[in-house]
């Protein structure tokens, strides 16, 4: 039987049609779509200095490469998301999964640097459908409690893809050079192809669709964009997204240069803060069965911020330590650990009437931020941890500012209502 949602700001709709009957195989598939993008972004950073002598080309051209294909990540969410509203998912995830391994394979073999920038480009606009799809295709067939646990997996992914990233990158150049991290990405993709040839089904039937083109394309952002809520959540997930990437691109440089740790002592903190986002996206997956998602979302910002302020208050009293930093670090990534899935689970559900659509704002905007984010810490130095310290407290407090003003998390918009028959069932 098909039950009625409501959210306290939106309209009734009917609940999706019923997902395939092996759901923890669709989420792990959906999963590993999600951490394409994030792994093809940071995996062959550990390669730069190759690849310049490789190609002949200065180090700036070389850093461009991954530019282009963040610029690419952000333009194939906002493209692929709006049209897939209109044609469905699968078959722009099996184009877009099949792009992405002839892309890296292209990259793989470019013969300069400028081939490589173009190919990363595409490459990013390509491995965009995974993680824009993904999010639709369980906003097309999940309802209620669900939707908090499946998209708490997927932020859990989102999370922890970016940090294992280099590591893995790592792994493979000791044993070959920077041209076999991309023919990994190529083997990662067909058997991407091959999952979801087998374990996606279409999710949005052509009842169910919209018309296709440029002017309802935009009309559904407007409608979205028009929604002070559904912007707020937005530039939640997006301005947390900064602060996890600020940490990302400047925590080496605070724990090795600063503290004087190893590489491997690095690798060990790193592990352990990445463990306590996963532990807080599995907590709010848990919770969000119990708790209201606003609730959580607030507590997540409140959590996040208050690490950071204590790193800064420890910077500007007593001076900052190894073991502070460490502390304070643990407890803002555990605070955006939260953030993630609850501002996905809201933003999705307030646009639940074109999911592609809202997956693409939430997804674009979040990896536009996070992008935007990375490079401030060595434009602003890193001789000391107040640089990093600095630009999360700052990321945090718009993300704080955001919640507050616009999603305004008091009024409960986005919570579904559910008979007590669904809880019941559920």
């Amino acid at each position: 039987m098909v039950a009625a949602q409501t959210t306290t700001e939106g309209s009734t709709t009917s609940s999706p049609a019923a997902p395939p009957k092996r759901v923890a195989a669709l989420i792990a598939v959906l999963g590993a779509l999600t951490a394409v993008a994030p792994l093809s972004t940071d995996m062959y950073v550990p390669g730069f200095p190759e690849m310049g002598s490789s190609l002949h080309a200065s180090a700036s051209a070389v850093q461009l490469s991954m530019t282009a294909f963040l610029a690419g990540a952000v333009l194939g969410q906002i493209l692929i998301g709006p049209l897939s509203d209109g044609l469905g998912r699968r078959r722009l995830l099996i184009s877009g999964t099949a792009a992405f391994a002839a892309l890296s394979f292209l990259c793989a073999v470019a013969p300069n640097v400028q081939v490589l920038i173009g190919a990363r480009f595409l490459e990013g606009v390509a491995g965009a459908a995974g993680m824009v799809l993904a999010r639709a295709v369980i906003t097309d067939w999940f309802h209620g409690a669900d939707i908090p646990r499946y998209f708490s997996m997927l932020s859990m992914v989102l999370g922890i893809a970016p940090v294992a990233a280099p590591v893995v990158g790592g792994a493979i150049l000791s044993v070959s050079t920077w041209r076999a991290t991309f023919f990994v990405l190529t083997a990662a993709g067909v058997l991407l192809l091959l999952a979801v040839l087998a374990k996606v089904p279409e999710s949005l039937p052509p009842a169910r669709r919209r018309a296709v083109g440029l002017g309802s394309t935009f009309r559904a952002m407007g409608r979205l964009l028009g929604r002070r809520t559904f912007v707020g959540h937005v530039l939640t997930l997006g301005f947390g997204t900064a602060a996890l990437f600020t940490y990302i691109s400047g925590s080496s440089f605070v724990f090795e240069n600063i503290y004087g740790v190893s590489a491997t002592q690095y690798s060990l903190i790193f592990a352990v803060n990445a463990l306590g986002m996963l532990l807080a996206g599995g907590t709010f997956g848990v919770l969000a069965r119990r708790m209201r998602m606003n609730t959580l979302l607030t507590l997540g910002v409140s959590v996040a911020a208050a690490g950071v302020i204590g790193q800064v208050l420890l910077i500007a009293t007593v001076g900052s330590s190894l073991a502070g930093t460490w502390c304070c670090l643990f407890v803002a990534l555990a605070g955006i650990g939260m953030v993630f899935p609850a501002s996905m689970s809201l933003g999705q559900t307030l646009g639940r009437h074109a999911p592609g659509t809202a997956s693409a704002l939430l997804g674009g905007t979040q990896f536009l931020l996070g992008a935007l984010a990375s490079p401030l810490v060595g434009l602003f130095g890193t001789s000391s941890a107040t640089p990093m310290a600095a630009i999360m407290l700052g990321a945090l407090a718009c993300a704080a500012l955001s919640l507050t003003l616009l999603a305004r998390p008091w009024q409960g918009h986005g919570e579904f209502q559910e008979s007590p028959r669904t809880v019941a069932a559920a």
